[in-house]
């Protein structure tokens, strides 16, 4: 700083960001005479560059830092989720084109409420990075891919991926797939830096082709809809009361799968509207799903945080589609034998 001061009459840099201390995970200060040291090259022998950047990531450089063997475990627990969720996109997008897209105005609701959550985290990422909040970008990006995207938008739409035909609904899930590969591939770069390299490549090759080449996504404002997410908000707590329920039936095996069941969910009316208003028995996986707005038996299920919802258990009725695996009545009144309709049609 003093030379470049000196010759150039400014700093070397345009900003600096100090932090504490490098400690154990015990909070204890680094001894090679005590044997807790951590060097940076077995670090990266173990686990790769990524894991090493990640932990400084998530790390809160306000404070003295702590890394240690249990710590960087669950730093590379959340780079493998992290990992999985870009595999999973990798493999729904093979060979989908500019021709596949579809237009804002023809997703399904479900793909919508996915592109204003995108439209929430853009704000969330530029803010982060601008003020050098690592944390909070990687904390807010793992959150979304991890809940939003693996345990809930993902889980669902595994059945129009690997089921459905070319369908309005499979090429709506693939654009917004294809939307957020490119987000979540500029987004994480500037942590995950070789492995955000490797999938920008998986769809982009080429010896001139990098991630680290190309800006982050201009995100439209018309995918922002708080009305909507109010709505998926209040869709995702009953979803929870009705996944709270099978996983009770699944624990005392009366069931196998969520596929299996076709239960009855009770709320008042105005939130029976809601749930009416999109395909909820999709959204919970399972073959069917009744909507009452009658008072719930005694036996009925509820969660203690939740007021207002209760779920009972029951089985779905038909037979057991051998492609979809749901349990419909119209399996094999069709032209193939064992499959329900939408798969008959799907298999041409």
């Amino acid at each position: 700083m003093l030379q470049s001061c000196g010759t150039q009459g400014r700093a070397p840099y345009r900003g600096v960001l100090t932090h504490g201390f490098t400690l154990d995970e015990k909070g204890m200060k680094m001894s090679k005479s005590i044997g807790n040291t951590v060097s940076p090259d077995d670090v990266t022998k173990q686990y790769g560059a990524d894991i090493l950047r990640l932990w400084v990531a998530q790390s809160d450089y306000t404070s003295d830092l702590r890394i240690g063997a249990e710590i960087l475990k669950g730093v590379a627990d959340s780079y493998r989720r992290l990992r999985n969720t870009m595999r999973f996109m990798l493999g729904s997008l093979a060979d989908f084109s500019d021709g596949d897209r579809v237009e804002l105005d023809a997703m399904p609701e479900l793909e919508l409420w996915v592109l204003h959550r995108l439209a929430e985290l853009d704000e969330t990422v530029r803010k982060g990075y601008t003020a050098y909040d690592f944390q909070g970008v990687f904390q807010a990006l793992f959150q979304f891919a991890t809940v939003d995207l693996s345990s809930f938008y993902f889980d669902i739409r595994k059945d129009v991926l690997y089921c459905d035909g070319d369908t309005p609904e499979r090429r709506a899930a693939r654009t917004v797939l294809d939307l957020l590969y490119h987000r979540l591939t500029t987004w994480l770069a500037p942590v995950l830096t070789f492995t955000m390299e490797e999938v920008w490549l998986e769809r982009n090759p080429g010896a001139e082709s990098s991630v680290h080449l190309v800006d982050m996504p201009v995100t439209p404002a018309t995918w922002s809809n708080p009305d909507l997410a109010i709505k998926w908000a209040i869709i995702r707590q009953v979803r929870r009361v009705v996944t709270g329920a099978l996983e009770v039936e699944r624990r005392e095996k009366n069931i196998g799968s969520s596929l299996e069941a076709a239960p009855v969910v009770y709320v008042d009316k105005a939130m029976a509207g809601v749930l009416k208003s999109v395909s909820f028995a999709d959204l919970c996986i399972t073959s069917g799903i009744e909507i009452s707005t009658q008072a719930a038996p005694d036996r009925a299920f509820v969660l203690e945080d939740t007021v207002g919802i209760s779920v009972t258990f029951m089985k779905a009725d038909g037979a057991k589609c051998e492609r979809c695996w749901k349990i419909l009545p119209d399996v094999g009144q069709h032209g193939r034998k064992g499959v329900c309709g939408r798969c008959d049609a799907a298999l041409g």
